[in-house]
């Protein structure tokens, strides 16, 4: 019944979501760029040649990765019975005609071609030999080309075939151009015999689809990776509050900072200063974009109503600003440049305590700024949306602000897409988005893709300092998005913090720049690209279906899970029970409460525990923790780990990578199983828990309903932020009090889920407390407020809810003794006073 349930729902995934495999993929091949033992190759046969009784096809796609200093290399090589090369190279000399040439032996052959760098560099090329035995010849197909040259085969020869750098015998060679492979095919009188696609995600073997002959491939860079994790291309630190932009058509990212101009190549990840001949006074709250129709970069500060245009061949501004002015009343608003008017556009932001939705003009041609009146739909006060350039406009969508622009009345997030109408004036309401989980704003920009109708953004929570950026993918026309790629590293602390997206027409890639300014007026900036087009991000492959698949889809697997439940009930010989939890609530308060403990129970007493220390209990409630040696307890947490978080579990390479990265794939593979064997033979104390491997992962099957797991259960709780209610909160309670996540298991590759699970908890209860008004239950968000410091003592939303609270309940003095704790630990965390006075912290919104 459950092999039914399953099969049933994979059938329904793949039905619904086969749209988000067709994607970019194939193998990218470091070059000169990197040292010669760093660059990469590829053996389709490891260990052992490729024989054929008379001749063969060899064919592949090719196309070469842009922007690179060097191609000169070997594309493939084939060693014809370890005795003599026939090689296919590209030579980039540019006296020459025909850059594709092959070498039989020492010797040029006649085969000699050109394939255009229009097609060569965006597009792929098949390429086809033809080796015929009988006739001792070799025949190359490539577009309209054909050439020939006479090779010395036999009957029933043997080929090492080998693509880019390798280290085979006397035929080692490191030049390779930095190209891309994929779609290997080597067919035999016509029939298909070995087939590489060369679609890895990650890894060092590439699987064949005929016969499951592995290829063998060093220092990888799967194309794939790079259109779903985003590659930080640069990091560094510049003075003052610097500013960014992004100049498109030479793939520069520009940073603003007091005494120069930085230039960072995106291409050759090539930083460059220029010193600047005259002072630019930066002040908080300034923003650069760069002017592409005008072929200029443009500083301005919006409070002085004043723009800087910087002139590269005198290193000079056009113009300064006033250092002695307040602090800016403009924060993180939107703009754009329009050449039809010849004027830069500022829409929104915030400053003191008050949103905006103000349209403010620069017209340049008359030094002129003004206050645009526009009609049309409403245009909720906000800061925080992202915008995008299109037509006689622009769109504008998200955000966070309030209906009145004041902070201290019901601020919150907004979802709507809107366009401002230069010629009209107009602002007009598209629609607005409908969002079940996490709340999020916007980094500045959009990507718009008229032809397409969709827009590309990067959203964070900003509820969170240990944020992320994620890519999503709209409907310019449809309230539907999907989530696009991985998630990027962004301190988010509100004014102090700047995040945009820009996107690079030559080398097709989405260019993410984050910035961070410290209490030490340093700007840390950090560079990001992903390649076009991204991978869907799993937990979204619903997204861009039709409503008919998701209702169709979800209906289904809700009935076959009733019939599951229904069978497993009748197996089932204990009813409900009920259990006494204790709850930690202040310290020095203990809450006792009765809660329903909703699983059916087969008489076993079988359990996990991860949270606090490892415990894991057989069907007869004995404790087996023990009987784990160290290399068996890491063997089963990676494998359990990837399980319940990721479902599908663990690949043989990404175990070899944590467990087994020191030995040679042989070694490792019998060390694997050698050890999963005494692991399968612990794990059959408790029924129904098997490792197994049927879908291609390694993975550890829990029935749920017979063994209890603490994690499986906390994923359950938090999986869905918008639907927590009191009684999950008290179950993530009890099972947090255990202590933290496996305290005293301190692995490498554990890091990322001990800190994924600690900003979870905090970000579930700050998200459950928002909907819990202080009035209506203070002494639950004094609870919940507790709970964070057990994960962040330095949480300033938690402090501010709980200081709120116990003012409320008249607890003033308790009230001020938790922010000054609190002010003490900052300063010991930070070494710096916190900028807040208690009177201040009790009238601001969290986050502010």
């Amino acid at each position: 019944m459950t092999k039914l349930y399953l099969w049933s729902a994979v059938i329904i995934l793949s039905l619904c979501c086969n749209k988000s495999f067709s994607q970019s993929y194939g193998l990218g091949f470091f070059s000169h760029e990197v040292v010669q033992d760093q660059r990469t190759g590829l053996d389709l046969s490891p260990g052992k040649n490729l024989c054929f009784e008379d001749g063969f096809d060899l064919s592949f796609d090719l196309n070469f990765l842009p922007n690179k200093d060097d191609y000169f290399g070997y594309i493939l090589r084939l060693v014809v019975n370890d005795s003599e090369n026939i090689d296919l190279l590209y030579d980039n000399d540019f006296k020459e005609k025909h850059h594709f040439k092959v070498i039989v032996g020492n010797k040029f052959s006649k085969i000699a071609f050109e394939i255009p760098p229009s097609t060569l560099y965006h597009h792929w090329n098949q390429i086809k030999l033809r080796f015929d035995a009988q006739k001792s010849q070799l025949t190359l197909f490539c577009g309209q080309y054909i050439g020939k040259a006479t090779v010395n085969l036999n009957k029933g020869s043997c080929f090492k075939i080998l693509f880019g750098a390798n280290e085979y015998q006397q035929f080692k060679t490191s030049d390779n151009p930095p190209m891309k492979i994929r779609n290997i095919k080597i067919t035999e009188d016509g029939e298909l015999k070995y087939h590489w696609p060369l679609d890895e995600y990650d890894g060092n073997r590439a699987k064949e689809l005929v016969g499951d002959n592995k290829a063998g491939v060093n220092r990888a860079l799967w194309i794939k990776k790079m259109h779903y994790d985003w590659q930080r291309l640069g990091s560094f630190v510049v003075k003052g509050p610097a500013s960014t932009a992004f100049n498109t058509k030479k793939d520069e990212v520009y940073i603003v900072e007091r005494d120069s101009l930085k230039t960072f190549s995106v291409s050759d990840t090539k930083l460059k200063s220029l010193p600047f001949a005259n002072k630019l006074t930066l002040l908080r709250g300034n923003y650069s974009l760069y002017d592409e129709s005008n072929n200029r970069l443009l500083n301005f500060y919006a409070d002085q109503k004043t723009v800087s245009v910087f002139d590269s061949a005198s290193r000079t501004w056009s113009k300064d600003y006033n250092p002695k002015t307040p602090i800016t009343d403009n924060w993180l608003f939107n703009k754009f440049y329009s050449p039809k008017d010849s004027s830069l556009y500022m829409i929104a932001g915030y400053g003191h305590f008050i949103y905006k939705n103000q349209v403010n003009k620069y017209h340049f041609p008359t030094g002129t700024w003004q206050q645009e009146q526009f009609k049309g739909d409403v245009f909720t006060p906000r800061y925080l949306a992202a915008l995008g350039q299109s037509g006689n406009g622009a769109y504008i969508i998200g955000g966070y602000g309030s209906t009145t622009g004041k902070q201290m009345l019901n601020p919150r997030n907004l979802y709507d897409l809107l366009y401002f109408d230069m010629d009209k004036k107009t602002i007009k309401k598209r629609y607005e988005l409908k969002v079940g989980g996490e709340d999020f704003v916007f980094a500045n920009s959009l990507i718009i893709n008229e032809k397409e109708r969709t827009f590309y953004g990067l959203i964070f929570p900003r509820h969170r300092y240990d944020s992320k950026l994620q890519l999503i993918v709209g409907s310019l026309d449809k309230p539907e998005y999907k989530l696009s790629g991985s998630k990027i590293p962004y301190r988010f602390h509100d004014i102090n913090s700047y995040s945009d997206l820009y996107y690079s027409r030559s080398s097709k890639r989405f260019i993410a720049v984050t910035t961070f300014r410290d209490s030490t007026d340093k700007t840390h900036v950090n560079i990001y690209a992903l390649n076009s087009p991204p991978l869907d991000a799993p937990d979204k492959l619903f997204a861009e279906h039709s409503s008919f698949w998701y209702w169709f889809s979800g209906l289904f697997l809700v009935a076959m899970g009733i019939i599951f439940f229904v069978f497993r009930n009748k197996k089932a010989t204990k009813p409900l029970y009920h259990a006494q939890v204790q709850l930690l609530a202040d310290p020095g308060e203990e809450v006792k409460e009765t809660v329903l403990i909703e699983e059916t129970v087969t008489g076993n007493k079988s359990s996990i525990f991860l949270f606090g220390d490892l415990q894991v209990f057989d069907d007869d409630g004995q404790q087996i923790t023990k009987q784990f040696t160290p290399l068996i307890k890491e063997l089963f947490l990676v494998v359990l780990l990837y399980t319940i978080r990721w479902e599908r579990g663990i690949s043989s390479d990404k175990l070899k990578e944590l467990l087994w990265f020191d030995k040679s794939n042989e070694s490792a593979r019998n060390n694997r199983s050698v050890n999963i064997a005494k692991l399968k033979s612990i794990l059959d104390k408790i029924s129904n828990c098997q490792i197994s491997k049927e879908t291609g992962y390694w993975r550890i099957n829990i029935d749920t309903a017979v063994t209890y797991t603490d994690y499986q259960e906390y994923v359950n709780i938090i999986k869905d932020k918008s639907h927590l209610d009191h009684q999950k909160i008290r179950r993530l309670a009890t099972i947090i009090k255990r202590g933290p996540f496996l305290p005293t298991v301190n692995y490498e590759w554990m890091d990322s889920f001990k800190a994924e699970i600690s900003n979870e908890i905090i970000d579930s209860y700050l998200h459950f407390s928002h909907s819990v008004g202080i009035e209506s239950d203070p002494e639950l968000l004094i609870e919940l407020s507790s709970y964070i410091f057990y994960f962040d003592s330095v949480n300033e939303e938690a402090m501010v809810i709980k200081c709120k609270a116990l003012v409320h309940l008249g607890k003033h003095s308790i009230a001020k003794n938790t922010y000054e704790n609190f002010c003490k630990e900052y300063k010991l965390l930070y070494g710096d006073e916190f900028q807040k006075s208690f009177s201040e912290v009790l009238v601001s919104t969290p986050g502010h």
